[in-house]
């Protein structure tokens, strides 16, 4: 079973996320919108390559608990494949889950922490849920 694909995503604490994206735009020109960027690619595992990949980079209020139990400023998002299984795997070899897999329009989502206190999203993702 494969595990992680990817990077699905760079997500970090800041006083003011429309602040930090606005630099980000003017000086790097990212694309920014309400949620941060989209950085899309062509899977090169996808020999058919007909529908792209997105990795997101996001900016979240320095006060939100979305990135909780950890107190760390930051939270990478793994693309993964098979999550429900992967979950059940992880929590078999002893892994922390945190909080339940949740399902939205552009995928899967559960939470993991690591043995330094870092919680990990991973994303089954549906990229054209874009």
């Amino acid at each position: 079973m494969k595990r992680v694909t990817g990077l699905g995503g760079v997500f970090f604490k800041t006083k003011d996320p429309n602040k930090i994206k606005a630099w980000y735009k003017k000086h790097l020109d990212l694309a920014v919108d309400e949620y941060g960027a989209s950085f899309r690619w062509t899977d090169l595992n996808d020999k058919d390559a007909k529908v792209p990949a997105y990795t997101a980079w996001s900016p979240f209020k320095d006060d939100t608990k979305y990135f909780s139990p950890s107190d760390k400023p930051y939270m990478f998002n793994y693309r993964v494949e098979n999550l429900v299984e992967l979950l059940k795997v992880l929590k078999e070899e002893g892994v922390q889950i945190v909080g339940e897999m949740e399902e939205h329009p552009y995928g899967k989502f559960g939470w993991i922490m690591d043995p330094e206190g870092n919680k990990i999203e991973l994303w089954e993702p549906k990229d054209d849920g874009f």
